[in-house]
Order: structure tokens, then C-alpha cells, then sequence
């Protein structure tokens, strides 16, 4: 990363590249392997949808909606189903990992001029793991909800933005934690392209740009271009 020089055109050359490999590679695993698809969140699914406790007994209800129904083909937890539910979610994990890494290298190459923080570039990676985490422990649970509000406000994260664009970022890693929660990953792979080519796009023609904020940042490198005593 630290041998990349940003550019419009590079970053639009390394974004097709990344995209091409990622939704190439997807493709070939589910026309090789169709069943692959059920362990990717890319069509709806709540992952938590097939599981119910009753007592010390987990059993899987392999047809939800009807209880009758629900009761007589629920069956015991076994090693197989247990492997499903990790490889389930680790699939939601590492969705949210490789839409948000283009949008970490967008942000990167956008900010190279202004200056960014190492902590926020990490954080747009890291912060989806735990909206998508959220999400499917809350399923629909109202009590969940309401509990994760007032941790929130326990802990009264604070976090500083030098720009409104830095917001949006944070934004964009939200929505595609939530996205893969509730399993509609799809949806949140064609938000990462569009949000990814619309900034590069902003970036090329320099849409908004001001000159004396400019001036400002080129003062800004100046001063910390400038070799110490």
C-alpha cells in the first residue's frame, strides 16, 4: 500500500481489477458447487431463521412458518448443521471484509492530498464486522434492540471528523454491515461499486473544489513536508 501513488485512473484500474477477481471467483464457486450459494447472504436470509432453543435442547426446524410442520421436521443439533451455522456466518463476515476494502483504498486515494488517520482507514474495515455481528443477534427482537440502544449510550463513543466525507464513509461501512446482516449482501455489492466509481468520478473532475480550501491544505503539506531542527 505504501508503494501506491493515487490517481484517478489507478485507483479505477486497481477497482475493476478487485471487482472482476472478487465477483469472478464468486461466480465460478457457485456454478461449480451450486449449493455454495445457501452460505452466502446475498438472497435474504436470516441466518438465525432455522434455529430454535426450547429448554437445553437446540434443534434446527429445517421448514419454518407452519409449527406443526416446524415441529415435525425439527430435528437435533448435529456436527454438520453446526459446521453450516459457522461457515454461514463466516461468509457474512468476510463479505462485509471484501466490499469494504475497496471503499478503504477509495477513501485513501481521495484523502492522499488532505491527510488521513491510519485508525479511521482501519476502523471502515473492522466497523462493518460488528454491525453484521449486531444484526443477527437482534434479528427481530424488540428487548435485543432496545438493550444494544442503551449500551450504545452507555458508552457514548466519541469520534472526531476533520470532514463531513469522513461521515459518509462511516456511512457507507454501516450500511454494509446491516446489509450483510440481514443477508442481502447483493444489495450491498452493488452499493460498493457505485459509491466506489461515483467518488472516483467526483475525484477526476474535481467537483467542488474550492480554491482557497485548497491553499489551505497545500499549506498544511508544506508544514509537515518541512525537515525539523
Amino acid at each position: 500500500m505504501t508503494t501506491f501513488d493515487p490517481t484517478p485512473a489507478k485507483l479505477f484500474t486497481r477497482l475493476v481489477l478487485y471487482f472482476v477477481v472478487v465477483f469472478g471467483a464468486s461466480a465460478m464457486i457457485t456454478t461449480s458447487w451450486p449449493d455454495a450459494l445457501q452460505y452466502m447472504p446475498v438472497g435474504g436470509h436470516h441466518a438465525l431463521d432455522f434455529f430454535e432453543i426450547e429448554g437445553d435442547e437446540v434443534t434446527i426446524s429445517l421448514s419454518p412458518g407452519d409449527d406443526e410442520q416446524a415441529q415435525d421436521t425439527s430435528q437435533p443439533i448435529t456436527g454438520g448443521l453446526v459446521a453450516f451455522a459457522i461457515s454461514f456466518l463466516a461468509m457474512h463476515l468476510l463479505g462485509t471484509i471484501l466490499l469494504m476494502i475497496p471503499i478503504a483504498w477509495t477513501y485513501m486515494a481521495t484523502k492522499q492530498d488532505v491527510g488521513y488517520s491510519k485508525n479511521f482507514a482501519r476502523a471502515l474495515i473492522v466497523l462493518p464486522i460488528c454491525a453484521t455481528t449486531t444484526v443477527l443477534l437482534i434479528q427481530d427482537s424488540l428487548a435485543l434492540a432496545f438493550g444494544l440502544a442503551a449500551l450504545v449510550a452507555a458508552v457514548r463513543f466519541r469520534v472526531a471528523l476533520d470532514e463531513a466525507i469522513d461521515g459518509i464513509y462511516i456511512f457507507a461501512a454501516i450500511c454494509v454491515g446491516l446489509a450483510a446482516g440481514i443477508g442481502f449482501l447483493g444489495i450491498a455489492a452493488g452499493m460498493a461499486v457505485f459509491f466506489c466509481f461515483t467518488n472516483i468520478l467526483l475525484w477526476q473532475f474535481e467537483f467542488g473544489e474550492n480554491p482557497i480550501e485548497r491553499l489551505k491544505h497545500e499549506r498544511k503539506r508544506a508544514k509537515l513536508a518541512r525537515p525539523r531542527d
